[in-house]
């Protein structure tokens, strides 16, 4: 089994977007059940971050879909960011954004959670 925690930043980022995208809540259900077999990342879908020092593997999650988004499938333009721990089998959700609103994942946030 592996747990699925997130960082109080995450929690504002899902209550913001839960605003616009009602589904999330559901959508998330989906991910997590996908992740708990697959936990590392797979291209084009997801990939490690680079260029951060850490002790974790943190990756981002570019294909997410969207039940609110209809039509647009993976498509969405939604973003997550998680850390994966493997030995304590345990995944913390780091940030959830849509392509839209910000260009790129909040690196200080990672740092400052993670290293």
């Amino acid at each position: 089994m592996i747990d699925f925690l997130t960082l109080t930043e995450f929690d504002k980022d899902l209550k913001q977007l839960l605003k616009k995208y009602r589904s999330l809540n559901s959508d998330l259900e989906v991910i997590k059940a996908i992740l708990k077999f697959a936990p590392y990342p797979h291209p084009p879908f997801s990939f490690q971050i680079d260029n951060l020092k850490r002790t974790t593997c943190v990756i981002k999650v570019k294909k997410i879909a969207c039940d609110n988004l209809k039509g647009r499938g993976v498509n969405s333009g939604l973003r997550l960011v998680y850390a994966y721990f493997e030995k304590e089998r345990k995944i913390v959700f780091v940030e959830l954004y849509h392509k839209n609103d910000k260009e790129n994942e909040d690196r200080q946030r990672i740092i400052d959670n993670f290293e």
